[in-house]
């Protein structure tokens, strides 16, 4: 009896003893799951359209309307391609013919347009800063306090880039607005009308041709 006794007391030590190794176990190991979750933020992409839904070329492959664009990315067209990235709340890219940009943007509302060569309008909203570049250095930034419009013009062979004067988006432009049609003047990059816009283009190997955001007549209706 004394035996049985003995071994029924050693069993339910051995249980009990079990029992709070694995809770310690349990207990240890929670906190640790806990703190090494990190939440991984929602990454900003931005929306490719292209004119008259002709492919042109992001980082190396085909990109047609509808193709999403990340931070960093690298858009170019060829002479009778042009394109716009739209990037929600932050703003917008309009890519001419005949060119190479490297766009970057974040959470924290930064928008950068790198341009290898050719032209591009940036169109930063209220809250953002834009900027448009070169790698001779900064060719404009936008205030976020009011948003605004930056206009570059940077041909293949150019000694320096052609920049037009930064606009307050909605100061020229009504709503709905083609990109660029803010400029003021006549129409065309810059303010300087489609027939100046078409001569830079040119210079630098564009076609004759005039993307949608050059046109002097928005509305695309004659009197």
């Amino acid at each position: 009896m004394n035996l049985k006794r003995y071994g029924s007391r050693a069993i339910a030590a051995l249980l009990l003893f079990s029992v709070i190794q694995i809770g310690l176990q349990v207990g240890l190991a929670g906190p640790n799951e806990t703190s090494n979750a990190t939440p991984i933020p929602p990454q900003l992409v931005g929306r490719l359209t292209t004119r008259n839904n002709q492919p042109i070329t992001v980082n190396g492959l085909s990109a047609n309307t509808g193709a999403s664009i990340v931070t960093g990315a690298t858009l170019e067209t060829g002479a009778d391609q042009s394109a716009t990235v739209s990037l929600g709340p932050l703003g917008s890219l309009d890519i001419a013919p005949n060119t190479k940009v490297a766009l970057t943007f974040d959470e924290q509302a930064n928008v950068k347009a790198m341009v290898t060569f050719g032209c591009v309008i940036l169109r930063a909203a209220k809250g953002t800063t834009g900027e448009i570049a070169t790698q001779q250095g900064s060719a404009g930034k936008t205030d976020p306090a009011v948003g605004g419009v930056l206009e570059m013009c940077f041909p293949q062979g150019a000694a320096a880039p052609v920049v037009g004067p930064g606009v307050a988006v909605g100061a020229g432009a009504g709503a709905g607005a083609p990109a660029g049609a803010a400029a003021a003047g006549g129409g065309g990059l810059f303010g300087l009308g489609v027939p100046a816009t078409i001569a830079i283009l040119a210079a630098g190997g564009a076609a004759a041709t005039t993307p949608l955001f050059f046109q002097s007549n928005p509305s695309g209706s004659n009197p």
